[in-house]
């Protein structure tokens, strides 16, 4: 089972190759269910979610006419906001996905819908569908979330740079769109360079990044703001507050599917020569879900089911709901963690990460009011006493993760030993 193992330890250790691969014939044919009864229920779903969608939008836009009246501001405002994520969440994000391409409808198809965001969405299929559905939490070859510019695992060194992380994921949290667009566009690879600056193929995904900016932005901040004549200004003020929440939300669902405290993650060698039931088990174990109401589940473009959807991108995400209760027994059955709690607590989960991981190993969860002095006085040598200090210290973590291995490989042995 070397293709699954992790890092430091191996939560599918208990099932043998047999196991793993009738995880995946049973995951394959709780997939063909649904392909094969896709039909007329599903297409009149998402028909009624578009059309919903686009009748809350254009409402919205007419009272915010009137948004220099606070109520209209208020009522406009939230109104626009619910209309933006849910263009983004459960409609754009899973028709891009192709959820939708049987219908074989060319307005609700993944290769003719543009959506409301600022990364182009030829340049986000590649980006999201190719690569971070394919090396889901593999790090160095998943970038999504921040996986690339994040501290996202305690066996990756820790420098001082990282003190800075949870600042950073928030900043990217209220402008999500557009660290969307910076990483589908490899920015900080591209950019790294004269050779990589230069390049053709990075200077038009750039230019075209920038012309879906400028379009977006035209359409919220000029041309909307102007039909309102005297309310300009509180329009302008609506469509920046509408998108920022759709930013902020649109994040939190994300980081609640793939951030969460127990979410595993895995390093590159580990997937080499991975079967389709190991595939199957990263995504089953690389994610994690949110309960709550229909009303939620439609809200976060069912990425609440981010289980179901890391296993099943490509079906229609009104049925993931349907098949969760499937695919929970295979957890059961198969003594494997089915991550899933509300979302307050799965924010906090995510967000506790952040912050534990922005810090040396340890620190966090070691931190309380009798050692707070010390520890602080520790980070403070590591931030400013140089290589020296941080070699030190780093030594004597890894002898410390050492001890604490062979103390629990000496605990397991003691479990499997027979009784005297």
């Amino acid at each position: 089972m070397t293709a699954l193992q992790k890092k430091s330890e191996n939560p599918v250790a208990h099932l043998s190759a047999s196991d793993v691969e009738e995880i995946g014939r049973r995951l394959d044919a709780i997939r063909q269910e649904v392909v094969d009864s896709r039909g007329a229920d599903d297409a009149a779903y998402i028909r009624k979610v578009i059309d919903v969608q686009r009748k809350i939008e254009l409402a919205s836009r007419a009272v915010l006419l009137l948004s220099k009246f606070p109520p209209a501001w208020v009522l406009g405002t939230a109104g626009l906001s619910v209309a933006k994520i849910l263009e983004n969440m459960e409609i754009g994000h899973n028709i891009l996905h192709g959820q939708w391409d049987w219908m074989r409808d060319p307005k609700i198809h993944s290769t003719t819908w543009e959506w409301d965001m600022a990364s182009p969405a030829e340049q986000w299929k590649h980006s999201h569908n190719e690569l971070h559905h394919t090396y889901t939490n593999v790090i160095g070859k998943d970038n999504d979330l921040g996986y690339g510019i994040m501290r996202v695992d305690e066996d990756q060194k820790w420098i001082p740079l990282y003190l800075a992380q949870p600042l950073w994921n928030f900043v990217n949290a209220c402008f999500f769109e557009y660290g969307i667009a910076a990483y589908d566009l490899e920015l900080g690879k591209n950019l790294s360079t004269p050779a990589r600056r230069n390049d053709p193929k990075f200077r038009a995904a750039a230019k075209q990044v920038l012309g879906k900016i400028r379009k977006q932005a035209t359409k919220d901040y000029l041309v909307h703001p102007a039909l309102s004549g005297p309310s300009f200004v509180p329009t302008l003020a609506a469509n920046f507050v509408a998108n920022l929440v759709r930013n902020l939300w649109s994040h939190s669902v994300i980081m609640c599917g793939h951030f969460p405290e127990g979410v595993e993650t895995y390093e590159k060698t580990s997937i080499e020569g991975e079967t389709r039931g190991e595939w199957y088990l990263r995504q089953m174990l690389g994610s994690a879900n949110i309960s709550g109401s229909a009303a939620m589940h439609i809200m976060t473009g069912n990425l609440s089911h981010q289980v179901e959807h890391h296993l099943f991108p490509d079906l229609p995400s009104n049925r993931y709901a349907e098949i969760a209760p499937k695919v929970k027994a295979i957890f059961d059955e198969y003594g494997l963690r089915y991550h899933t709690a509300p979302l307050p607590q799965q924010v906090a989960s995510a967000w506790h990460k952040v912050f534990r991981l922005s810090l040396p190993n340890g620190w966090l969860a070691a931190t309380n009011a009798k050692n707070l002095p010390q520890q602080l006085g520790l980070l403070y040598k590591l931030t400013t006493g140089g290589p020296k200090v941080r070699r030190v210290h780093d030594r004597a973590q890894r002898i410390a993760a050492t001890r604490a291995r062979q103390a629990a490989h000496a605990a397991e042995a003691a479990e499997l030993a027979p009784a005297a």
